[in-house]
């Protein structure tokens, strides 16, 4: 299966733009003060901005009802809403140490967040709930409990069509990732959060999606493409086409031989 890769976009505009013609990831904080929206032209997904609201704030800054409801207009006013991020609890070290709670608590809340959202929806939209489980921890063995406190709570991970892997954007390259990948790809339909180039080499032949803000990162660090009049390219449409595409590109290349490496892996054990 070919990996579905979402662009980070951090201008929502970019989802109703006919040169954007690849799908978008977008953050609920770029779109929650915009009065005005648009019909999508192409898939999105959506990001909580969870990892902001922690990082700041130590807590959630908007509740379950608001979310669900702004995730309603989101899916009712731009469409094309392939699905939506949960406002799951990250495990980052200086996230824990800003919220006061353990790994476990912060995977407690995560499910038990999920579970509320998808409770709530109908209330707001009698559309599709759009909300996809979210796995959080640090070691392996936090994920594999994560994973046990879903099914203790009824929800059968490998009924969804994505279940995201938070946590692991700043570890991205580390033999803990490629195995915490590893141990869930063939069983559920993975998603990586914040993935970096580096990462997806490693691993993006056995992810279903993934989704990168890679490219503004990159540009920031970059002269400005020719004839571009902005300082750099951080939030430049044409770089982050040509930003992809060349991802994109390298990905097919390393995913064959990734693969590859799998099955002599295998044969060799």
């Amino acid at each position: 299966m070919s990996l579905h890769f979402y662009l980070g976009a951090h201008h929502p505009d970019w989802l109703w733009r006919g040169d954007a013609d690849f799908p978008l990831f977008v953050s609920r904080r770029r779109l929650q003060d915009r009065r005005t929206l648009r019909p999508a032209t192409r898939g999105w997904a959506l990001d909580s901005g969870g990892f902001t609201e922690l990082s700041i704030a130590g807590e959630w800054q908007v509740t379950p009802g608001e979310y669900v409801r702004q995730v309603a207009r989101y899916d009712a006013e731009i469409g094309r809403l392939e699905w939506a991020a949960p406002m799951d609890w990250m495990c980052e070290p200086h996230v824990l140490a800003r919220t006061g709670l353990s790994v476990d608590g912060h995977q407690h809340r995560t499910v038990d967040g999920f579970a509320g959202l998808c409770a709530l929806w109908p209330a707001e939209s009698d559309a599709e709930c759009p909300f996809m489980p979210v796995l959080q921890g640090r070691t392996l063995g936090d994920y594999l409990r994560c994973e046990g406190l879903y099914e203790s709570a009824g929800v059968r991970l490998a009924d969804y069509p994505v279940v995201g892997l938070g946590s692991v954007c700043r570890r991205q390259g580390t033999g803990e990732v490629s195995a915490i990948v590893r141990e869930f790809a063939p069983r559920l339909a993975i998603h990586g959060f914040g993935m970096k180039t580096r990462g997806l080499l490693q691993v993006g032949h056995l992810l279903t999606s993934a989704d990168s803000l890679a490219w503004s990162y990159e540009a920031r660090r970059c002269a400005p493409l020719a004839g571009h009049a902005h300082k750099n390219c951080a939030n430049c449409l044409p770089y982050a086409a040509m930003w992809r595409g060349r991802l994109l590109g390298a990905l097919e290349d390393a995913g064959s031989r990734g693969v590859q490496g799998d099955l002599f892996a295998a044969e060799a054990a």
